[in-house]
């Protein structure tokens, strides 16, 4: 999910929004009768979709993000076979979302939302409900993935309590309508897709600080909240939350996919830093996982259970999470090597030591040189590893040394490090801009994302093996690893309106996954799985397990509204 950091809320302008420099806002909230109906409609036109520009957006690369992002597809709304039903079959035979598939846009069944759940849901709402068609329209199209479906949401609801979720989950079980829940929209493998049409839940409302407890080092938020906001806050406390999958996310969300980011090589990812979750299930029922106690042996695990499973089994409405003091002091490094091999080698070393490093980053020469030509800059176009070391200011020097010296063995050159403010943060600016940097190299081209994770020792062999293969496509390429736990993600660039384009990204990012699970590593090490990794879940898991997941899911979920069409790949059943 750091990778989906650089894609926050913000989305690529259409060419004639880009050209007039609007930037619109979301409408109101009231309900009224939508404009256009499915019935009515066969194409969905970009142009429709309003979009939202965070103040985190660097203005150094706005008019290149925009130029170069300035691309859509129309969605077909028409009725196709449930993606969640096992007997759905794409027109090769190949079930979609299944072993083999390669569908770009996801099917589903479409049922107009009956009108007596419509009045029902304005009942408990009021005026935070709309049936807007630019509203839907842009809840329904995530605004960071090219993952598309065929339909989208008929009716997007922004509750303010839990009392409020709880109600709206009841009356749409009763309904046997689905329901999609909505937060900070930084998923990247359509997480948010509402193939089935149905309810978008909207969490944005829901967002305080409920308590803090500086003396317990704990916090307990709303899941609206985004991570930066709160870290905002606690900063006068001299905490922080330490995980950082980039500007935009929320904490729901951020549970949802059992995100990490860069912080997570020294922090864990998000399973070790909640202590307890509050979720309405379904059926309407409000069930708190755990205690505020930092360990106990108490039961099932319920929050892990809900941590990662992406709102197919009910929405979170409450999370406690585990706090961290702000370091006492910090140096940011940068080394050049000339393979990611040794780049990659150096992370090895590197955790190997015993140094407890909170941050090692790789950046391969491709994404380099589009941060180059994006900025002005003048960076050496070669594989670079960024660091970064805490503790008091006399530990953190002596860990950059230890760092330097284990570079030096390893071809490492133009070793420099930071730790004035302003220096560091320009040195990390380098970082948080590289997928807008990729953007605005290939203007007019999506990102297909890859997220494979193997244990680290495997990590040099699987980046030497993906950049031959990388370097050797016609498709702009760039690569970036959170090389201190094993996780690499590959920025591929592709044309969406050629199909040949779209086919070798399929392929890259097939090999790549395929080469991670046969070392024991995943499809997905802090993404999440949506849409898009379904396929490859049987052979990480073995169908036993997607069975067993199946069978928690019908269990807590037995009319399948929460979130269908994800996670798990519709050919499974038991």
């Amino acid at each position: 999910m750091a990778f989906a950091s650089l894609f926050a809320r913000s989305s690529r302008l259409s060419s004639k929004t880009a050209a007039s420099s609007t930037f619109f806002l979301r409408s109101s909230r009231q309900l009224h009768s939508t404009p256009k109906k499915n019935s009515d409609v066969s194409a969905i036109s970009a142009e429709k979709s309003r979009w939202r520009i965070p103040n985190w957006f660097s203005s150094s690369l706005v008019p290149l993000a925009i130029a170069a992002s300035a691309t859509s597809f129309a969605l077909l709304n028409q009725s196709y076979p449930s993606i969640s039903e096992s007997s759905a079959l794409d027109s090769e035979g190949v079930k979609v979302g299944g072993k083999g598939s390669t569908e770009l846009v996801v099917k589903g069944e479409y049922k107009e939302v009956p009108k007596e759940l419509i009045a029902e849901l304005k009942t408990i709402l009021e005026d935070n409900l709309t049936t807007d068609y630019d509203e839907r329209y842009f809840h329904g199209k995530p605004q960071n993935s090219f993952h598309k479906s065929v339909n989208i949401p008929d009716v997007v609801v922004f509750p303010r309590s839990e009392e409020e979720v709880s109600k709206i989950l009841k009356s749409c079980n009763q309904y046997k309508v689905p329901i999609v829940p909505y937060g900070g929209a930084t998923s990247i493998e359509g997480h948010t897709l509402a193939p089935k049409g149905g309810v978008c839940i909207d969490m944005s409302l829901m967002k305080r600080v409920k308590a803090l407890h500086v003396e317990d080092m704990d916090v307990v938020v709303e899941p609206g909240i985004g991570w930066q906001e709160l870290n905002e806050q606690l900063e006068q406390y001299g905490l922080f939350f330490p995980l950082d999958p980039g500007p935009g996310a929320t904490i729901g969300g951020m549970c949802a996919t059992r995100c990490s980011g860069s912080l997570a090589v020294r922090y864990g990812t998000m399973r070790d830093n909640v202590i307890s979750l509050k979720v309405v299930l379904p059926n309407g029922d409000v069930v708190k996982t755990a205690s505020r106690a930092r360990k106990s042996a108490a039961g099932y695990d319920l929050t892990r259970l809900i941590i990662g499973s992406e709102g197919t089994l009910g929405v979170i409405t409450e999370v406690t999470l585990r706090l961290q003091k702000i370091p006492q002091h910090s140096v940011v490094a940068v080394c050049n090597f000339p393979t990611v091999k040794d780049a990659a080698d150096v992370a090895i070393a590197t955790m190997m030591s015993g140094i407890q490093v909170s941050r090692v980053e790789l950046l391969d020469e491709v994404l380099i040189r589009a941060l180059n030509m994006a900025n002005g800059k003048n960076l050496r176009e070669v594989p670079t590893l960024m660091f970064e070391f805490i503790g008091t200011e006399a530990y953190a020097r002596e860990q950059t040394q230890i760092v330097q010296q284990i570079a030096s063995k390893h071809n490492g050159s133009d070793f420099v490090f930071a730790e004035e403010s302003e220096a560091k943060k320009e040195l990390w600016k380098i970082r948080k801009e590289a997928l807008w940097a990729c953007y605005a190299m290939a203007p007019g081209h999506e990102a297909m994302t890859t997220d494979v994770c193997v244990p680290l020792s495997h990590l040099g062999e699987l980046i030497s093996r993906s950049k031959k293969e990388l370097d050797a496509s016609p498709l702009l390429c760039a690569v970036i690893a959170h090389a201190g736990d094993g996780n690499f993600h590959t920025c591929i660039m592709f044309d969406p309106s050629n199909d040949e384009q779209r086919k070798e990204a399929e392929r890259l990012n097939n090999l790549m996954v395929h080469s991670a699970l046969s070392m024991d590593g995943t499809c997905t090490g802090e993404h999440g799985v949506g849409t898009g990794k379904m396929k490859y879940l049987e052979k990480e898991h073995g169908i036993e397990a997607l069975q067993t997941m199946k069978k928690i899911k019908n269990a807590l979920d037995p009319n399948g509204i929460m979130n269908p069409g994800k996670l798990i790949p519709p050919h499974v059943c038991y």
